[in-house]
């Protein structure tokens, strides 16, 4: 504006005393806008100018809008004290029911059901001082020898064993077993005069009269019943009992002592047997 216009230069009204005495306030309201602020020097300077504090002010209220939502969520989801306190008190129960089970080796007790099923019954072990009974175990058969057979060999058996249990000396077993190879290679024989003598178990059938057994001793001559001079043990025992009865048997050769007892027609036979019956008697002592 140049001092020659003609405009009236009368001069604006400045702003009302209150507003240009307060220091503080560095800005003027017109309407309701305000006024930019003059320029100022320094932080306090950036600090005041409209955009900053439009920025400040915007951040100071999301913070507060933010606390604010949070405080009233944690209000919303907060449960009452009564449920905080039963929420730790089970919190706590777990723990140590947790801490418990690391030591506990017992079993949990399982529950009772409707009908329950009964546990088996342990048997008893058998006592350790009690013999286990066995079954009696099968004679072993003697291993043939001297040429004879199984079965031959089993009849020498039952002649030596009843000579052992009445305590014959070894030189009777001897002459018993020659005598019964000499009479009847050591076979029970039945007879085919004596019908009766073929039901019992035999070997054997011989026709020299009434003559039966591993000896051949005759029923007629009073030897025993023909069911007894059937079996061996009996036929052999009655030939012992007829030897212990000769006199001075046992300073006798075999053969005539076995004559002695047998009354044969061929005395001196017997005496061909005696080392094959020696053999024999070893092998079943």
């Amino acid at each position: 504006m140049h001092p020659h216009d003609d405009i009236d230069q009368t001069p604006t009204p400045g702003p009302p005393a209150s507003l240009s005495a307060d220091k503080t306030s560095a800005e003027r309201v017109t309407g309701r806008h305000r006024a930019v602020p003059a320029p100022r020097r320094g932080v306090r300077a950036v600090l005041v100018s409209t955009p900053v504090r439009v920025a400040l002010a915007t951040g100071v209220t999301c913070c507060l809008g933010a606390t604010a939502v949070t405080a009233a969520r944690h209000d919303e989801q907060a449960p009452p004290p009564r449920v905080t306190e039963a929420l730790t008190d089970r919190a706590l129960a777990a723990q140590e029911k947790a801490a418990s089970r690391a030591l506990d080796r017992s079993p949990t007790p399982a529950p009772a059901s409707a009908s329950p099923t009964p546990s088996p019954t342990a048997k008893p072990s058998p006592s350790p001082t009690k013999a286990t009974k066995k079954a009696p175990a099968t004679p072993t058969r003697p291993r043939p020898v001297a040429g004879l057979t199984q079965a031959q060999m089993d009849n020498a058996k039952a002649i030596v064993d009843v000579g052992v249990e009445m305590k014959i000396p070894r030189q009777g077993l001897v002459i018993a077993v020659a005598t019964a190879m000499q009479e009847s290679t050591l076979l029970n024989y039945a007879s085919g005069v004596l019908p009766e003598s073929q039901n019992y178990p035999h070997q054997a059938i011989g026709w020299d009269h009434d003559s039966v057994g591993l000896f051949q001793q005759r029923p007629s001559s009073g030897w025993g019943s023909v069911r007894d001079l059937m079996r061996p043990e009996y036929a052999a025992r009655a030939f012992y009992e007829a030897l212990l009865k000769v006199p001075g048997w046992q300073q006798m050769s075999l053969t005539l002592a076995a004559q002695a007892v047998q009354i044969s027609a061929f005395p001196y036979a017997y005496a061909q047997h005696e080392q094959r019956a020696g053999t024999v008697v070893a092998a079943l002592l």
